[in-house]
């Protein structure tokens, strides 16, 4: 692990996306709450939320953090059968987060997966990635 102990505490966030495609059928499964597993997205907000807190498990150089937020919001597009995933993580720290918000991402997407498999193995999760990171030496990063 890169040492951070010189590093000040300073207020630090991250905001990751990704999207998960299936077919209608599936998402209006989802949008009906009619998925034999149960409530989809409230399943998938947990799973990120605790992925992002669990971090530092999953991805061997990652610090243990204290994070003081994080929320997933999904934004349904029903035209193209698509769950837009984003994730916003905050800390006052010596490290960013942006691990963590692509760790609550991936799980969410994952989650929808693992719930939604039964009906459909087709499913495409893509775009993963960074779009807004704040604090620390090198500032703000913004995605265009």
């Amino acid at each position: 692990m890169v040492d951070v102990t010189g590093k000040p505490a300073t207020k630090r966030g991250a905001i990751a996306m990704g999207s998960i495609r299936m077919k209608p059928e599936t998402f209006q499964l989802i949008m009906e709450n009619k998925v034999p597993k149960g409530d989809v997205l409230s399943t998938a907000r947990i799973a990120g939320i605790m992925a992002a807190k669990k971090t530092c498990e999953l991805i061997p150089m990652c610090h243990p953090l204290n994070l003081t937020s994080v929320s997933i919001d999904f934004t349904l597009d029903g035209p193209k059968s698509r769950i837009d995933i984003e994730a916003q993580v905050k800390i006052v720290g010596r490290t960013g987060v942006e691990m963590e918000a692509l760790t609550a991402v991936s799980a969410a997407a994952l989650t929808i997966y693992d719930m939604c498999k039964a009906v459909d193995r087709e499913m495409v999760i893509s775009d993963i990635m960074l779009m807004e990171k704040r604090g620390g030496k090198s500032g703000v990063f913004k995605r265009k």
